[in-house]
């Protein structure tokens, strides 16, 4: 058994003690870190080979975005595309060596997109879509079992929002970025573990904005995904999100998922 997590951690540097933790209560074998916001020679090494994770490869940048993948089991580093084609940090990939070998992980942290779903008025939407876009010409020349995770930046279903409606015109649940992702996802047949698992419209939110007490009402969104290739999906025995990070001192607006797998 081989277990995977994924967590947008919101500045590594700041929330160590917080990762390490969650690899301590949580024990997975692999964790993808998105928005670490640091250079990879500032990134806290010694923290995660101290947790037991010896294991590390981290494509960073000063300040912002970042990923960064750490792991029980020896990996290698494959590749660092730039899908927003600008330099920033926002994707790593590896490919398992120990148990698992020859699986493929990929690290992806997706664009935010800004404010306004208009790339005409937003050049950070656009720029999101064109990512997607990029991802998705990639994703049709795949031909290993892979699985792609991370903070996708978008909740495609109706009942991956707290409210549908009021979230139709709010870049993150747009019609238009919807289908940019569901093109990615056809270009390889990606299979959503996080619906596989938790049926829909099961809630299973990922993100909650510091901008309200996030238990007041409950507005949560499922942004952070993890997608496998279809031979690599039936082998995946369970999928749960850790929301009770949340509830920890000054903490990540993410919660990290955790996947299975018979490997």
């Amino acid at each position: 058994m081989v277990s995977i997590a994924t967590w947008n951690i919101n500045s590594v540097r700041l929330r160590a003690d917080q990762v390490v933790r969650f690899l301590q209560e949580q024990g997975p074998d692999v964790l993808c870190l998105q928005e670490i916001k640091c250079a990879e020679q500032l990134f806290p090494h010694e923290v995660f080979e101290a947790a037991g994770y010896t294991h590390r490869v981290v494509h960073g940048q000063k300040g912002y975005h970042g990923v960064a993948t750490v792991s029980r089991i020896p990996l290698r580093e494959i590749g660092r595309h730039d899908w927003q084609a600008n330099g920033e940090a926002r994707h790593v990939g590896v490919e398992l060596l120990g148990p698992g070998q020859g699986v493929v992980l990929e690290n992806v942290y997706i664009p935010a997109g800004g404010d306004i779903p208009d790339r005409d008025q937003n050049a950070k939407f656009g720029q999101k879509l064109d990512f997607l876009e990029r991802m998705a010409r990639w994703a049709e020349a795949l031909d290993r079992p892979t699985l792609i995770v991370g903070d996708f930046n978008i909740a495609p279903l109706e009942c991956d929002v707290y409210d549908h409606k009021a979230l139709l015109k709010v870049v993150s649940h747009t019609p238009v970025e919807i289908e940019a992702l569901y093109r990615f996802r056809d270009a390889h047949g990606w299979v959503d573990l996080g619906r596989k698992h938790i049926p829909a419209p099961e809630r299973n939110w990922t993100w909650w904005s510091y901008r309200t007490y996030w238990q007041d009402k409950d507005r949560g969104r499922r942004l952070d995904h993890m997608w496998a290739s279809p031979a690599l999906a039936a082998q995946s025995v369970s999928h749960r999100f850790v929301e009770e990070t949340r509830r920890w001192d000054q903490p990540s607006d993410h919660v990290p998922l955790i996947t299975e797998f018979a490997l």
